[in-house]
């Protein structure tokens, strides 16, 4: 029985073979720490790098490239960005919607009397919501771009026009959206991106990216650790210059190495239209199918979605479909909560939370065919 894998909002599978093959050929043939030597070898893994921070440069609008940061994967970009903007009394207005990764820290910091926390208890956020909740003290304001419960696309354009005009820092969480839907800092208005590079980007696991505007003053946000750079090495002072402030320690050059494999896989096979076209029908399709199941609801509140389905089948537990697509069926999907509990509790899901499927590139129409009849199977013996 052939795997089918409908988990590709937590990481992205199977990767491209250039991506593969790039992060064995570097470290069969390379293996070196870029900065840290003047050999051949070292300079050619400080050229890898360099040249997925240009990827990452043109693919989100920045002529800088030394403005795109490598961390260890989203969490570490989000952590870097919000502890390192916030200073006591700040106030910072947030998604409702949004991922562990950005409301823990923000929780945190909150319950230690740092600042203040606004949360906008709505599944699609407009200009007026912040235009309502924004203090004099407002420093921040962090948007998670798309649900990774439900895909569903937040326009941040206008909201973080608003934000730009009031002198507030924006922070887009883009972990859902990288890769997927188009994202242009500089039109977007967009201070601080963080994304992760082995979702819609199709690097391997361990990389994260977080991007710094132009236009953004760098000086004001403090590097989440300090140690080692391969630069001004005779002094115990942190470097003040990028992207060495924000990197330090010997990075994940092979994941790095992959990630620009995975970036210019994306630029030579896919646009915006392409991907979002793909994953539109194969989500239509399983809705269309899985629609006759008695019982059978997903959820969404927006119009653009980035190839996830999030449903409930009455009487049976996502955990339980999952174990039975998993056991009798090789579907792999995502039960229960995903680390969004705030969003669950929104939509009416909480505890139990949802089952999700997380269509990608290569997915395809057969294994969606598969999946609602493999539903069917289950609603079926479980209800006898």
């Amino acid at each position: 029985m052939k795997n089918i894998y409908f988990d590709n909002a937590a990481t992205t599978f199977p990767k491209p073979e250039s991506v593969t093959d790039t992060v064995y050929r570097y470290m069969r043939e390379n293996g070196s720490n870029p900065g840290r030597s003047a050999n051949k070898r070292s300079i050619e893994a400080s050229e890898i790098v360099f040249n997925c921070r240009e990827l990452l440069a043109d693919k989100f609008g920045i002529s800088n490239p030394l403005r795109a940061v490598f961390t260890l994967n989203a969490t570490d970009a989000l952590n870097t960005a919000i502890k390192g903007v916030l200073t006591k009394g700040d106030h910072v207005i947030c998604c409702g919607m949004g991922h562990n990764s950005t409301m823990r820290p923000l929780h945190l910091i909150e319950q230690d009397g740092i600042i203040e926390l606004t949360s906008i208890g709505r599944t699609q956020v407009t200009t007026a919501d912040f235009q309502n909740h924004v203090k004099s003290n407002t420093k921040l304001v962090v948007i998670n771009h798309a649900s990774n419960v439900t895909g569903d696309v937040q326009q941040i354009k206008e909201i973080f026009e608003f934000c730009k005009n009031k002198g507030i820092i924006t922070l887009l969480d883009a972990a859902q959206t990288a890769g997927i839907i188009d994202i242009n800092m500089n039109s977007s208005n967009i201070d601080i991106l963080a994304a992760s590079g082995h979702k819609g980007l199709y690097g391997p696991a361990g990389t994260g990216i977080l991007l710094l505007n132009d236009s953004f003053d760098f000086s004001t946000l403090q590097p989440l650790k300090t140690g080692g750079t391969g630069s001004l090495s005779e002094s115990f002072a942190h470097p003040d210059f990028l992207p060495d402030r924000f990197e330090s320690g010997t990075m994940n050059i092979p994941g790095i190495a992959g990630l620009a494999a995975g970036l210019s896989f994306l630029n030579d096979n896919y646009n915006e239209s392409s991907i979002i076209s793909h994953k539109a029908g194969l989500r239509d399709l399983f809705i269309e199918g899985a629609s006759s199941i008695d019982g059978f609801t997903e959820y969404r509140s927006g119009e653009i979605n980035t190839g996830i389905v999030s449903f409930n089948i009455d009487g049976v537990e996502p955990s339980r479909i999952s174990m039975l697509l998993d056991e009798n069926h090789a579907i792999m999907g995502r039960p229960g909560l995903q680390c969004a509990p705030s969003a669950h509790q929104k939509m009416g899901t909480f505890p139990n939370g949802t089952m999700r499927f997380s269509f990608g590139l290569f997915n395809n129409m057969t294994e969606i065919n598969i999946a609602v009849d493999a539903l069917e199977s289950i609603v079926k013996k479980v209800r006898k």
